[in-house]
C-alpha cells in the first residue's frame, strides 16, 4: 500500500474536475469518474490485490452522488486504517466565473434543479466545506485555462523520476503505404541517396551494416542529421513543459525500409542518451 498513490479529486460543480481527470489520464493514472464513496473501500481492496498492477489511482468524488456523498469523509478515515493514504485535490473558483461557465456550456448545476446557478453554488460550499478543511492541495481555477489546469496538475502529480519524461514514439516508414494516422511531426528523407538502387542493398534494411555505411557515408545525411537532432533537443523539452505526455515523431522515406530506419534508430540512441522513454516502431519494414 505504501507504493500506492490515490487522489481523490473533488471540489464545486464547474471547477474543472472532468479536466482534471484527464489530465491525471494523461499522467497514468487509473481514473475513475463519480465513484460513490460507499464503493471507494471496495476498489481499494481491488487495488491491493492487483499486485502493484494499478499504483497510481485517481478518484472524482463530488454532489452528484447525491445522499451519498456524505459518507466521503468516512470512505477516506477507513482507507487510513486500512494503511492506504489518500490525497484530496479540491477544486474551486469564484461564483461569477462558475455562473459563468454554466450559462456558456448550459449544463444545469446538480444543486439548482428548483433554484437558480447562483443558489446550488451556495448549496454546493456548504456541503463541501468539511471536505476542503480537510484538502491536501486546492486550487482555483478563475483564472485558469484548461491547458493551465493541466500543466498545474502535471506539476504537482507527475512522479518526481518521470518529470520531464514524455513518451517519445518514433516511426520509420514509407510514403509509398501512407502517413502514420497519429504522427505529431513527420520529417522526409527521400532527398537523401536511396540504397533500394544499388542491387546487393535492395534486399537488406536499415538494420543491417551495408545499408547503415552507405546511408552514412554522404555528407548530406551528416548535415541532415545534425539539423534534425538540434530541432528535436530544442522541441522536446518544449512540448513536456507544455504538458503534452506522449510525442510521435515519424521518419518516412520511400519504401520504408532502408533511409528512415537508418535515421529512426540514430534518433533512438541520442533520445535514450538523454534519457526520454522511447519507443521504435518500425512500420513497414516487412513490407515489399
Amino acid at each position: 500500500m505504501e507504493n500506492i498513490r490515490f487522489v481523490i479529486i473533488t471540489g464545486l460543480s464547474g471547477a474543472g474536475k472532468s479536466q482534471a481527470m484527464h489530465s491525471f489520464e494523461d499522467l497514468g493514472y487509473f481514473c475513475i469518474d463519480n465513484l460513490p464513496p460507499l464503493l471507494i473501500p471496495k476498489f481499494a481492496e481491488a487495488v491491493a490485490q492487483s499486485d502493484g498492477k494499478i499504483n497510481r489511482i485517481a478518484l472524482v468524488s463530488d454532489v452528484r452522488g447525491g445522499e451519498f456523498f456524505a459518507s466521503l469523509l468516512e470512505a477516506l478515515d477507513l482507507l487510513t486504517e486500512v494503511g492506504l493514504d489518500s490525497e484530496i485535490l479540491f477544486l474551486e473558483a469564484e461564483d461569477q466565473v462558475l455562473i459563468r461557465r454554466f450559462k456558456e456550456t448550459r449544463r444545469r448545476h446538480p444543486l439548482a434543479a428548483q433554484g437558480s446557478i447562483a443558489e446550488g453554488i451556495r448549496e454546493e460550499r456548504r456541503l463541501l466545506s468539511g471536505i476542503r478543511d480537510r484538502a491536501d492541495k486546492i486550487i482555483d481555477t478563475s483564472e485558469l485555462s484548461p491547458q493551465q489546469l493541466k500543466e498545474e496538475i502535471t506539476s504537482l502529480y507527475t512522479p518526481d523520476g518521470e518529470k520531464d519524461r514524455i513518451l517519445i514514439t518514433l516511426v520509420a516508414f514509407g510514403f509509398k503505404y501512407g502517413i502514420p494516422l497519429d504522427a505529431d511531426l513527420v520529417f522526409d528523407v527521400r532527398f537523401l541517396p536511396n540504397p533500394h538502387y544499388v542491387e546487393h542493398l535492395r534486399p537488406l534494411t536499415g538494420l543491417e551494416e551495408p545499408v547503415k555505411d552507405y546511408v552514412w557515408k554522404w555528407a548530406i545525411t551528416h548535415k541532415f542529421y545534425q539539423k534534425l537532432s538540434d530541432l528535436l533537443q530544442f522541441l522536446v523539452p518544449c512540448y513536456s513543459k507544455e504538458g503534452k505526455p506522449q510525442l510521435v515523431i515519424a521518419i518516412g522515406c520511400t519504401g520504408g525500409k532502408h533511409r528512415s530506419v537508418v535515421i529512426a534508430n540514430e534518433l533512438e540512441k541520442m533520445f535514450k542518451g538523454k534519457n526520454y522513454k522511447i519507443i521504435r516502431e518500425l512500420r513497414d519494414l516487412e513490407k515489399a
